[in-house]
């Protein structure tokens, strides 16, 4: 038996609540099915995390606005870890990553995720948005994990930076790239109205397409970047993004600003305890599964440094964040 609940209507209630009182009206994750003039659905994932509410905040305002009248377009709505969500929690102590099982049927989450793609494939979806937060400053972005004319063409309709990716490979996007044009955008940090703004527009343009078009995608149009490497701090490694707080590493309070900044060789991103006993060091995971820490990093002179230029996404400094996922990843610009 499958862990989502499935409906073809808006329970009564549902669009006045905050992600953190969605368990007020759904029993735990739920697949919503609406009708629209265009019968082939719009997938939207929204709450993969439960502490990134801009994505149902966004569905929400959407369809108050349409309250009433037939949607554009047929939409199937997927909310995710409401038990995440009422916690105000990315994901609960002993919770697989709702964005990292979206291709393992070891677990019951993994399962319900194949319920989900296998139901979306016999509904021959459109296309599928998957609505993310930041928890360090980014600007708004979008990730594909193909480099074809439809994703590209999905992408920029939210932004001009694009971010293709190929691992991690559990995720929605690149799940459902096998069956429609896929796409992560990332809406900046929770609480930012203008986030919620930008996802709601993304969301209209996307419902009001009749279909995608075989326009010409300039490269002067994207800026587009490679996620070369995952970047991690082992377990055994203490953080603190406060000088004056001892640890293996110390990371500056505003080392965020770094990120989407290119960075030239030699560059400072934390200085280390030169009296640790431990080995203070950052891993490096590239695409293929291998640390390749030492192409990207050199420790001089108490201080972790760049080997070569490079430039970070996601960067935080929540600790929770980090160990949970990771660091940042590293990034190279690419042409179209």
């Amino acid at each position: 038996m499958s862990l989502v609940n499935t409906i073809e209507y808006i329970p009564e209630g549902l669009l006045d609540k905050r992600a953190d009182e969605l368990h007020e009206v759904l029993p735990g994750p739920t697949l919503i099915h609406l009708p629209g003039k265009k019968t082939r659905p719009l997938f939207v994932s929204v709450l993969l995390h439960g502490n990134e509410t801009t994505g149902w905040e966004a569905v929400k305002q959407y369809l108050q606005v349409h309250q009433g009248q037939e949607l554009p377009r047929a939409l199937s709505l997927f909310i995710g870890n409401i038990s995440a969500a009422r916690e105000h929690k990315r994901v609960l102590d002993g919770q697989p990553d709702y964005n990292r099982v979206w291709a393992c049927h070891f677990s019951s989450e993994g399962r319900m995720m194949s319920d989900i793609l296998r139901e979306m494939r016999k509904r021959k979806v459109f296309a599928s948005l998957d609505i993310h937060n930041n928890t360090g400053k980014n600007p708004h972005y979008a990730c594909i994990n193909r480099k074809e004319h439809n994703f590209l063409q999905l992408a920029h309709l939210f932004s001009s930076t694009v971010v293709y990716f190929i691992k991690p490979d559990t995720v929605q996007s690149m799940a459902f790239a096998k069956l429609c044009p896929a796409v992560t955008v990332e809406c900046g940090q929770p609480e930012q109205k203008h986030g919620v703004e930008h996802a709601v527009n993304f969301i209209d343009r996307v419902m009001q397409l009749d279909d995608f078009d075989n326009s010409v995608l300039k490269a002067e149009d994207f800026n587009l970047y490679h996620t070369m490497a995952i970047i991690r701090v082992p377990e055994n490694i203490s953080i603190s993004f406060d000088p004056e707080q001892r640890a293996d590493i110390v990371f500056d309070a505003d080392v965020d600003n770094m990120n989407f900044t290119e960075l030239p060789a030699g560059t400072r991103l934390a200085s280390i305890d030169m009296n640790s006993e431990k080995k203070a060091y950052l891993q490096a995971i590239d695409e293929q599964g291998n640390d390749v820490a030492e192409r990207y990093f050199e420790y001089i002179d108490g201080e972790i440094r760049t080997r070569i230029p490079l430039m970070p996404s996601m960067l935080t400094t929540r600790e929770e964040i980090i160990r949970q996922d990771c660091l940042c990843y590293m990034m190279e610009r690419i042409n179209l």
